[in-house]
């Protein structure tokens, strides 16, 4: 049973799943950084300095004017931490899509070469097979 789960566990598949799940873990901290110190501030700044992360509607409790305050008196509709997700997904999503892009455009296949010509003694052997059959 011990061999059979090391060969499970060394297969290529098994060893390029496990790079590819760290890979990933690291891309979407990358992206997460991303979207929180570059690009959530500029969006802030165009829309005149608005904080999406403390952007919320509450539903029930006292008014509150933080997002903390807010969940601490009730139900709480927190959509500005879904807006910032959204836009870490798209990018995510994005980058994935032209990777997967670059690599289908890598993969692709040339067209097979045409056959090779017959040699000329089969050429003319089936010359002499048509004439027979006239």
């Amino acid at each position: 049973m011990l061999k059979e789960f090391k060969e499970f566990a060394l297969k290529g598949n098994m060893v390029d799943l496990a790079i590819g799940v760290i890979i990933g873990g690291a891309f979407g901290g990358l992206v997460n950084s991303m979207v929180e110190d570059i690009l959530m501030p500029i969006i802030g700044l165009v829309t005149g300095g608005v904080d999406f992360s403390n952007l919320f509607i509450q539903l029930a409790g006292a008014p509150a004017t933080t997002l903390a305050a807010a969940k601490e008196a009730g139900a709480t509709l927190a959509y500005g931490n879904f807006i910032t997700l959204l836009i870490n997904f798209l990018i995510i999503a994005w980058v994935l899509f032209m990777v997967v892009k670059a690599m289908n455009k890598m993969k692709k296949a040339e067209p097979a070469p045409a056959p090779a010509a017959p040699p000329a003694d089969v050429v003319l052997l089936g010359e002499i097979r048509d004439l027979l059959k006239k």
